[in-house]
């Protein structure tokens, strides 16, 4: 891709593969009624925002989801399962093809993401893939709940731009959120909207003229 110095990617469904409808089934069986207007990938549940932008805590995120179920009895353990029930993992390649990715560019990540997701993912990086720290395959890693910030706004994309004193004009973000893309462009930012599965990143990568 041609003038393109800067890539930063998302998490969810580029890298990390995510399933929503697992999760929808989860929380449904917790007694979570209207799943498609509580918790989907293009809408949502002001509860989620809130916990993805550290306004709440994990126990306050955990309290409503008990009173979405209208079940007080719900243990943090049931829902913390329930919420974790869409991370499905990182395909093995996948770590070496964002490694040369960042031999070719600057390379960041920006993910929405919160407190129960991002312990569990650290967790398993360190489980399945002895991998100590996410930050070692980017420049730098971002997560919403650390920036108080989270996609589609465009506050979260200046942030970026400006602590790694980025040109928007050559860099490209990477998403599989249409909407998250059109945050992104406001802050000047190229934008490609991620089709694959991401277990085929670097076939994806490839086809788009990025490696």
């Amino acid at each position: 891709m041609q003038n393109i110095k800067n890539v930063i990617f998302d998490y969810g469904n580029v890298i990390f593969e995510i399933d929503f409808k697992k999760a929808q089934d989860a929380l449904q069986q917790l007694g979570i009624q209207d799943i498609e207007n509580f918790f989907a990938h293009k809408g949502h549940n002001s509860l989620f925002d809130d916990f993805e932008t550290a306004t709440i805590t994990p126990d306050q995120f955990r309290e409503g989801i008990r009173l979405a179920a209208k079940n007080n009895d719900l243990t943090n353990q049931e829902i913390d399962a329930a919420w974790n029930s869409l991370l499905i993992g990182v395909a093995p390649t996948i770590h070496d093809v964002l490694l040369k990715v960042k031999e070719k560019y600057r390379t960041f990540l920006l993910s929405n993401s919160n407190e129960i997701h991002y312990d569990y993912i650290v967790d398993y990086l360190k489980k399945e893939h002895a991998l100590e720290a996410i930050d070692t395959l980017f420049e730098k890693a971002y997560f919403s709940q650390h920036m108080y910030l989270r996609k589609p706004h465009v506050e979260i994309f200046n942030q970026v731009i400006k602590e790694n004193n980025l040109k928007p004009e050559e860099t490209l973000f990477i998403d599989d959120s249409p909407q998250h893309l059109e945050g992104a462009k406001k802050a000047g930012i190229h934008t490609l909207l991620m089709t694959e599965n991401p277990k085929n990143l670097e076939a994806f990568l490839k086809k788009n003229n990025i490696i």
